[in-house]
C-alpha cells in the first residue's frame, strides 16, 4: 500500500483575530485562511483514502507499533497466551472491514466530483472566451470610419458562423446582419463577397435570420449590384445566386423574392448566354427557380422569361433533368403554365421520352404527372399526347416503373380509354342508328314480307359492329407491336428479330377487353 499522508482533519484549529480586526469584528473566531474550499476536499480525500476515519487509523496504530526492544521469551510466551481472538476483537475487525469498501466509494466519489467541477470550469471558461469573441467582432462591424476593420470583420463573420449553429443565433443577436447589409455599398469588391457570404452563412438552418435579411433590406441591395452599369464580378454574381437559393427556402420569402425582379436573373444565370456563369451558380439558380415556383403567385414571373421552351430544351441532361420536370410539375397547377407547355412544338415528344428513362425512376415519376395533369385537364391535348406514342410508353410503364410511376400511367390510361370509348360511341352512333331506325327497315319489300326486312336489319347491323371490332383489334395489334419493338430495342436483340407463332396468336386473339385506353 501506497504511503499516504496523515490526517490533519483533526488538527484544524481556529485563531482569534488579530488586533487590527474592525470594531464590530472583534472577539469572533474565524478559521485559518489556508483552508479553501479545494484545500478542504483534497484534505477529505486524503483522510478518506488512507483508511477511513481517525478513530479507526488510531486504532490501528496503536496494534501495529513495533516494540522498541524485544522481549524476554517469558513475555512473549505470556503475550501469546493471553492475546487470543475475543469476541469483541473479531467484532471490531468485521467492522473495519465494512467500513473499508464505504470509504473506497466516498473516495471515488469525491475523486469524480473534483473532476467534474473541472471540467465544467474548462467548458464554462471556453464560452466566455467565444462569446467574448463574438461581442469584439459585432462591436468592429459597427466601426463606420474604418473599412479595413469592418471587411476583416465581416470575413471573421463568415467563419465564425460557418458551421457554429449557436454562433449564428447570438451573432445575429448582437445585431450584426444591419451592418452586413450596410457593407454591400461599398465598393470594394472583397468586402461584397466577405458580406455575402457572411450573411449566407449567418442563414443556414435558421429561419428567424433569414427573416432577418430580408428585411433588411439585402434583397434591395443585391439587385442593386447586379442592375449597376459596370457587371458585377462573376465571383459576386455567384455570391448573389447563393444567397437567393437559401433566403427562397423560407416560405414567406418566396413572394418577396419573387416580385423583387430577381427572376430574370436567375433565369439569366442559368441559361449562361454570356458564357460567364459557372456550373455552381448554375445549379444554385436552378434549385432558387423551383423554390420560387412552389409559391403559385411567381409561375406567372417565371412564364414572363421564356423559360420553358428552354427547360424542355435542357432534357436529356441527367444532372438538370429531374430539377427541371421539377419545375414544370409546379407550373402544370396553374392554366397559364399548361398552356405554355403545349404552345412549344414537340413538347408531348420530349415529355413521353422521359417516360422511357429507366435509370432514373424520379423522372419518369415527374414526367407521368404533367401528362397525367394536362391529360385531365386538357382535352385538346390528349390525341397529341396519343400521336406522340404515349400509350405504349404508358403501357411499359405499368410493367417496369416505380409504384408512383405505376399508378400514374394507369390513371392517364383510363382517361384516354374513357375519353377513346367516347369516340368509338360517336362515330357509329349515327350510321348504327339508321341502321336500326324503322324507316330504313320499313322499306315496301319489308312491308310485304316483315320476317325477311327484320333478317336484314340483323345482318346489316352484324356487319357493321365487325367493322367496330376489327378498328379495335387492329388498335391493338398496333399497340403490341409497338411494345414488342421497344422491348427487342432494349434487349439489344437483332432489329430483324421475328416475333414468334404464338406471339402472334396472342395478339390475333386479343379481344377490346385488354385494350388499355
Amino acid at each position: 500500500m501506497a504511503k499516504c499522508h496523515r490526517n490533519d482533519i483533526g488538527s484544524v484549529v481556529l485563531d482569534r483575530a488579530t488586533t487590527t480586526t474592525s470594531a464590530g469584528g472583534g472577539g469572533h473566531f474565524r478559521l485559518w485562511s489556508s483552508f479553501s474550499g479545494a484545500s478542504f476536499r483534497r484534505k477529505i480525500f486524503y483522510a478518506v483514502s488512507c483508511g477511513g476515519s481517525s478513530r479507526y487509523r488510531h486504532h490501528n496504530d496503536k496494534n501495529n507499533v513495533a516494540p522498541s526492544s524485544p522481549p524476554p521469551p517469558q513475555a512473549t510466551a505470556t503475550r501469546s497466551t493471553t492475546t487470543k481472538t475475543t469476541p469483541q476483537s473479531h467484532s471490531k475487525e468485521k467492522e473495519l472491514e465494512k467500513v473499508k469498501p464505504k470509504s473506497e466509494k466516498l473516495s471515488d466519489l469525491l475523486n469524480l466530483a473534483q473532476f467534474s467541477e473541472s471540467e465544467n470550469d474548462d467548458v464554462t471558461k471556453k464560452k466566455v472566451e467565444a462569446l467574448d469573441e463574438l461581442k469584439r467582432v459585432a462591436k468592429e462591424l459597427q466601426v463606420e470610419d474604418d473599412s479595413a476593420k469592418r471587411k476583416e470583420a465581416a470575413s471573421r463573420v463568415r467563419l465564425l458562423a460557418k458551421e457554429d449553429v449557436e454562433a449564428r443565433a447570438t451573432l445575429a443577436m448582437l445585431g450584426v446582419i444591419p451592418p452586413l447589409v450596410a457593407l454591400l455599398d461599398s465598393d470594394d469588391v472583397v468586402a461584397q463577397i466577405a458580406s455575402l457570404y457572411a450573411l449566407l452563412n449567418l442563414g443556414i438552418g435558421n429561419d428567424v435570420n433569414k427573416a432577418a435579411i430580408l428585411q433588411a433590406g439585402a434583397v434591395h441591395k443585391m439587385l442593386k449590384l447586379i442592375e449597376s452599369p459596370n457587371p458585377p464580378d462573376p465571383s459576386v454574381s455567384e455570391a448573389i445566386i447563393a444567397n437567393f437559393l437559401g433566403l427562397s427556402a423560407l416560405d414567406s420569402n418566396k413572394p418577396i423574392i419573387g416580385a423583387s425582379g430577381a427572376i430574370p436573373f436567375m433565369v439569366k444565370t442559368l441559361k449562361n448566354l454570356d458564357n460567364t456563369s459557372s456550373p455552381q451558380a448554375k445549379q444554385d439558380a436552378l434549385r432558387a427557380l423551383y423554390n420560387l415556383s412552389i409559391f403559385p403567385s411567381n409561375i406567372s414571373f417565371i412564364l414572363e422569361t421564356d423559360l420553358i421552351p428552354f427547360f424542355l430544351n435542357s432534357l436529356g441532361d441527367m444532372e438538370v433533368s429531374e430539377r427541371i420536370l421539377a419545375i414544370l410539375s409546379n407550373m402544370v397547377s396553374v392554366p397559364e403554365g399548361r398552356k405554355a407547355i403545349s404552345s412549344v412544338r414537340d413538347a408531348f415528344p420530349i415529355l413521353v421520352d422521359a417516360l422511357n428513362w429507366n435509370d432514373s425512376p424520379g423522372c419518369q415519376e415527374k414526367a407521368s404527372y404533367i401528362l397525367m395533369v394536362m391529360a385531365h385537364k386538357a382535352f385538346g391535348d390528349r390525341q397529341a399526347m396519343i400521336e406522340a406514342g404515349m400509350v405504349s410508353a404508358l403501357l411499359e410503364l405499368t410493367l417496369l416503373g416505380s409504384t408512383l410511376a405505376q399508378k400514374r400511367a394507369s390513371r392517364i390510361l383510363e382517361c384516354l380509354r374513357v375519353d377513346k370509348g367516347k369516340q368509338v360511341s360517336q362515330s357509329f352512333g349515327g350510321s348504327m342508328g339508321a341502321v336500326v331506325s324503322a324507316p330504313i327497315c320499313g322499306s315496301s319489300s319489308s312491308s310485304t314480307n316483315p320476317n325477311m326486312g327484320s333478317k336484314e336489319c340483323l345482318e346489316e347491323e352484324e356487319d357493321m359492329m365487325s367493322e367496330e371490332k376489327k378498328a379495335v383489334k387492329q388498335l391493338v395489334q398496333q399497340s403490341l407491336q409497338n411494345n414488342m419493338r421497344r422491348i427487342v430495342k432494349r434487349a439489344n436483340l437483332p432489329q430483324d428479330f421475328v416475333p414468334s407463332d404464338h406471339f402472334k396468336s396472342l395478339t390475333s386473339s386479343s379481344t377490346s377487353k385488354s385494350l388499355p385506353f
